[in-house]
């Protein structure tokens, strides 16, 4: 669960994280955030997801978090997209529009460089990680976003002895235990999503496979 394991998933295109359509929760649950125009979005270990360019066609200004160079560059390409690219520090920033994809280590990302972010989107982050480094994720999180910021978190939840991650088990006890000092946890959606759909997980054995949306909403 180092560098090289997520380098060399994007190098071999093993990216069966990626979704090819926007998250539906995000469609349903994101209106209810009722964030500003231009409100910036971070969302951290983002990938080529669609979700931002649906966020960013909302009018949402939004900064991707990756350590894949390709990924980010797939993600222009495949909007028929030519970004300006800098380096920031630890970073390469691929930019145009309201989209930012900033590659290199999301630990590495400080106060500063959220400073205006008013909202979180974390669809495949949190899940991506182990157990130590999903703490360790939450707390970076906590030390870096500023006082009112919200967002939707989308989790995955399964027997983790049937399957190693990724996408891990994070169970809706360790969201409320680590999430809820800092934000107001609301389970907007519980679903049951073991099927016809989602048959690799049931060629690996598993017996249960439940999607959750939550809203994190401000406490400050």
């Amino acid at each position: 669960m180092d560098e090289a394991f997520w380098q060399r998933r994007w190098a071999r295109n093993e990216i069966g994280f990626h979704l090819n359509e926007v998250n539906p929760y995000l469609r349903r649950h994101w209106p209810g955030l009722k964030l500003g125009p231009g409100a910036r979005v971070l969302v951290p270990l983002c990938g080529k997801s669609l979700d931002m360019a649906w966020l960013a066609e909302q009018g949402f200004d939004v900064l991707g978090v990756e350590l894949s160079e390709r990924a980010a560059e797939d993600f222009f390409a495949e909007h028929g997209l030519v970004p300006d690219v800098s380096v920031h520090g630890e970073f390469k920033i691929y930019r145009t529009g309201n989209v930012e994809i900033r590659c290199g280590d999301f630990f590495a990302m400080t106060s500063d460089d959220v400073t205006d972010c008013q909202a979180l989107y974390d669809r495949a982050a949190l899940i991506a990680l182990p157990a130590d480094m999903r703490q360790r994720y939450v707390k970076h999180l906590v030390s870096i976003l500023a006082p009112g910021c919200q967002g939707l978190l989308i989790t995955l939840d399964y027997e983790q002895e049937q399957m190693p991650g990724p996408p891990f088990a994070v169970a809706d006890a360790e969201v409320r235990e680590f999430l809820s000092a800092r934000w107001k946890i609301e389970l907007l959606e519980h679903a049951d999503v073991l099927n016809e759909s989602n048959w690799k997980f049931l060629q690996r054995g598993l017996t249960r496979l439940e999607e959750r949306c939550y809203r994190l909403g401000d406490r400050s």
